[in-house]
């Protein structure tokens, strides 16, 4: 079986190299990825974002690399920046669109704070490119197995559940048009 590396540039002094943190100068984060297993439904992605989040020691160094993931977010249309996409119920502005190309729902986002952006990249990462069933019928479980919603404050959690509320919101609208 052939592994290729993915190479994710870090803010902080660390790399990850099969499941062990080093410290190193060159800001760089490594994960072994098998390329004949292909993660592209929502169990392996989930379970790809515990592995991830299991690695770090503390909940400064996963706040770090949640920021990572929200500036690899893709970002949401300028035009889609409306009322209409705006999750109500987040303390901070998160925009949320979905279209859907073939069967299955592409999202895009984009949050004015930091850590909400690292929160709605997570999601998106899980639940864009699926299908709209696959999507209403996963569960959440991950987000606790991560141990991000006690570590939010009171608003964010609030916020995070807000989001994956609509997100499924989303995927319901989608699948009735699909039936």
């Amino acid at each position: 079986m052939s592994c290729s590396k993915i190479l994710l540039i870090f803010s902080e002094n660390k790399i990850i190299q099969e499941g062990q943190v080093f410290l190193s100068e060159e800001k760089i984060l490594q994960f072994s990825h098998q390329k004949q297993q292909e993660v592209n439904n929502i169990k392996d992605i989930q379970e790809e974002i515990v592995g991830e989040f299991s690695m770090f020691d503390d909940w400064m160094e996963r706040y770090e690399y949640m920021i990572e993931l929200g500036k690899s977010l893709p970002l949401i249309d300028e035009k889609y920046k409306i009322e209409e996409n705006l999750i109500k119920g987040c303390q901070s502005k998160v925009w949320v669109h979905a279209e859907l190309q073939g069967d299955k729902l592409l999202f895009t986002a984009d949050s004015d704070a930091i850590i909400t952006k690292g929160i709605v990249a997570i999601l998106i990462r899980v639940f864009s490119n699926q299908h709209p069933a696959q999507i209403l019928e996963s569960d959440t479980q991950f987000i606790d197995e991560i141990g991000l919603k006690e570590h939010l404050s009171p608003t964010r959690a609030n916020g995070l559940v807000s989001m994956i509320k609509q997100l499924k919101m989303y995927a319901l609208a989608y699948q009735t048009q699909l039936n």
